[in-house]
């Protein structure tokens, strides 16, 4: 091997173990799950055009075939590396101070700030239990292959399943509130005139992604969409 790539190796190798390199690869794979997010709710709210609008997008989606499982593997690859970076962060943040503070003032931080530790774990089975429920329907007793809008109605049609998506993806929109400003961050896109903006623009995009996913299982509890 070459002094070269051993070098670049080496680079590799100590951005990785870096607390700053470790933010940079949570901010990336952040902005990478950020976008995923907003593309599949987008695309779900199609729920709303009907049937065949909603069945022919998934449709689509299933013909992508090798595509599909590629976008699939490198989302799960973000996914891995982002929590994998949270907890080695927390953990570095932890020996740095082994004692926790006397008196804790949360005059600067954040609600979403404050539970971003708890809110990303939970988020993180939300997307395990969405998976069994609506895309394998392992946890979906009326699962009918192929009928991607049926499986949606009447998976919502339990209250529990509807109440629980709900408080996940209100968990999600808070994370992401904070998930986006702390990326703007990392990634050193800060400005005193700029950053109130970015602020706002990461405040809206949690309330968008929050409003937008609670608005589906709430339509079809009250009866807004029906089979």
């Amino acid at each position: 091997m070459s002094t070269i790539a051993v070098g670049g190796i080496n680079r590799t190798a100590l951005f990785y173990q870096s607390v700053i390199g470790k933010k940079v690869i949570m901010a990336v794979t952040g902005f990478i799950l950020s976008g995923f997010v907003l593309g599949h709710m987008i695309g779900n709210l199609q729920v709303f055009a009907g049937p065949e609008k909603f069945n022919a997008y998934a449709a689509f989606l299933q013909g992508l075939g090798p595509m599909l499982w590629v976008a699939r593997i490198a989302l799960l690859a973000a996914v891995g590396l982002h929590i994998a970076m949270a907890v080695q962060l927390t953990l570095l943040k932890l020996d740095a101070r082994p004692q926790a503070y006397v008196k804790k003032s949360a005059l600067v931080s954040t609600y979403a700030a404050r539970t971003m530790i708890w809110s990303g774990p939970i988020v993180a089975a939300f997307l395990i239990y969405h998976l069994l429920h609506l895309t394998t329907g392992h946890a979906h007793p009326d699962f009918k292959p192929g009928d991607v809008y049926a499986n949606f109605i009447t998976g919502f049609k339990n209250p529990a399943v509807a109440l629980f998506y709900m408080v996940a993806n209100i968990l999600l929109a808070f994370h992401l509130y904070h998930g986006v400003w702390s990326m703007f961050q990392s990634l050193g896109v800060s400005h005193p005139r700029y950053t109130p903006i970015l602020k706002r623009l990461a405040q809206l995009y949690g309330i968008v992604i929050g409003l937008g996913n609670v608005a589906m299982p709430m339509a079809v509890l009250t009866g807004i969409l029906t089979l």
